[in-house]
């Protein structure tokens, strides 16, 4: 029947709109900021950089390798290695960046850097509220404007957080297990007595 579809459309628009005086389920307006919808574990708006332990400086995963900058579309990422290593959390001498910066006026939110970034180091943030008069200033996050724990990560996003924990263990292991076969290894393996010469 020609028109049906129209049919349709204003009866679930009539539906809708009695229902909001009748029906509490039906009411679709939230007066934010008031009230908030509380946001999907799968929400991601910003990069951030997760940091281990209390120390974010100490604690921060990213090695400067520079990937997420390289494979940034928009180009929003901007990073220079440290010079020397300096020692993480746990004591691991390890690259650091000197300078990571994030120009989120440009950045488009697209979780490429998450996705080609090897060491978990570059996660998606859900905070939204970040409008400011002062686009050049205030859009331009430094690495320590940058650096949320991981607690923090877990708090936005416990399964997938949970996964990369869960990995990052796995992969400690195998390491810790492979090194300590290779020092056994080492300390089986025979020390022969050096060879005499003929004077």
């Amino acid at each position: 029947m020609l028109g049906a579809g129209i049919i349709k459309g204003m009866a679930e628009t009539a539906r809708n709109f009695i229902g909001s005086y009748t029906d509490a389920n039906l009411l679709v307006t939230v007066e934010y900021p008031e009230q908030r919808l509380p946001l999907k574990e799968s929400t991601r708006n910003f990069p951030f950089l997760v940091f281990d332990g209390e120390d974010w400086q100490k604690g921060l995963r990213c090695v400067a390798c520079q990937i997420c900058e390289k494979e940034c579309p928009p180009q929003c990422i901007f990073i220079t290695k440290d010079a020397a290593k300096k020692p993480d959390y746990m004591g691991k001498l390890q690259f650091q960046p000197k300078v990571f910066d994030i120009d989120t006026s440009v950045c488009m939110s697209c979780q490429i850097c998450v996705e080609v970034c090897p060491f978990e180091a570059i996660k998606m943030d859900t905070e939204f509220e970040l409008s400011t008069d002062n686009r050049f200033g205030d859009l331009l996050l430094n690495k320590e404007q940058l650096a949320r724990s991981n607690e923090h990560y877990h708090k936005i996003h416990p399964t997938e957080a949970a996964e990369v924990d869960e990995r990052l263990a796995g992969e400690k292991a195998k390491a810790e297990a492979k090194a300590k076969a290779a020092a056994a290894a080492a300390a089986a393996k025979p020390v022969l007595p050096p060879k005499a010469t003929a004077p």
